[in-house]
């Protein structure tokens, strides 16, 4: 178990901590990993129930893809299960804890925190916010999170080999590019949801400015004032550029996003762990009554359906 604690705080992070509550007589901690560049890739299992806590995650993004079992994940208020048909995301801040079983088996993936926000800034043609706001799990079943995956899962296998295709430098600089890329494009974050028309070099930056405070801070009680006196233009200017670019004014954008913010927490929660109210509160929502009418509008349900899990 101590050289378990030893590898991983050498390989992946240091605060962090390693005990077993399963059988001791079932421990056996295997981890294939190999280092490429700013990404860790490895296939990690211990054999016997474990729980692991990491303090504050400050210099990676990471993801863990369950090959086999269950993983219980506690993060910034949120608890969350992942198996084979979903993966778990943890962007740079806030605790980790784990309940892992033995009979889980993951494949780990570990990106430097510039790296990532590099990569992302670059395909949406704009600045993004550190960290980022990154959805908490992604589907494993369908779509580019199961590719995703299979390119992880082959490129270690490759690397572990001495005469694979991706042991020549010039392949692995390329899988390791396409690992990153292929996240940016994975991942659940609320860039992808802005209008056609924000994205590029056209967007004028006035627009710009008032859009990355509401990203970066959602929750905040910002009134169509604060938002111009960040963007350095009158309320009227900027409520003109936001119809004309966004399709829609400031603040009804915001509660879009904020109630967007809300659903895709609903959506991956225990209904056992937290409330609705809890939820709306923390995504800047005071009134109840209007939140949920707001809600009922944009997605045809209640929150407290979402929460339940059958939408």
């Amino acid at each position: 178990m101590e050289e378990a604690r030893a590898f991983c705080r050498k390989i992946y992070y240091s605060p962090l901590r390693i005990d077993p509550v399963g059988d001791p007589r079932t421990f056996a901690f295997s981890a294939d990993v190999v280092l490429l560049g700013p990404i860790t890739l490895g296939e990690v299992g211990y054999g016997t129930d474990i729980r692991v806590s990491i303090g504050a995650l400050e210099t990676s993004y990471h993801v863990l893809v369950p090959l086999t079992g269950m993983l219980r994940s506690r993060h910034r208020g949120a608890v969350v299960d992942a198996d084979p048909t979903r993966a778990l995301v943890y962007r740079p801040s806030g605790d980790i804890e784990l309940d892992w079983p033995g009979t889980c088996r993951l494949l780990s993936v570990k990106i430097e925190r510039g790296v990532l926000e590099r990569e992302l800034d670059a395909a949406l043609d704009q600045r993004v916010v550190s960290p980022l706001p990154l959805g908490a799990t992604f589907d494993l079943v369908d779509g580019p999170g199961r590719t995703w995956a299979a390119l992880v899962r082959l490129l270690l296998t490759e690397l572990s080999g001495p005469y694979g295709l991706a042991s020549q430098p010039r392949m692995a600089a390329r899988w390791r590019d396409m690992v990153v890329s292929g996240l940016a494009l994975t991942v659940e974050h609320p860039y992808g949801e802005e209008p056609a028309g924000l994205q590029g070099p056209h967007r004028p930056r006035t627009v710009k400015r008032a859009l990355d405070v509401m990203h970066a801070e959602p929750w905040r009680p910002y009134t169509v004032g604060d938002l111009a006196d960040v963007a350095g233009v009158g309320v009227r200017v900027l409520q003109e550029s936001f119809r004309q670019h966004v399709g829609m004014p400031p603040l009804t954008y915001l509660r879009r996003l904020r109630l967007d913010g809300v659903h895709a927490e609903l959506s991956r929660s225990d209904p056992g762990q937290l409330s609705v109210s809890e939820v709306a509160y923390r995504w800047g929502f005071s009134h109840l009554g209007r939140f949920a009418g707001a809600y009922r509008e944009r997605f045809g349900v209640s929150p407290s359906h979402t929460l339940r899990g059958r939408d």
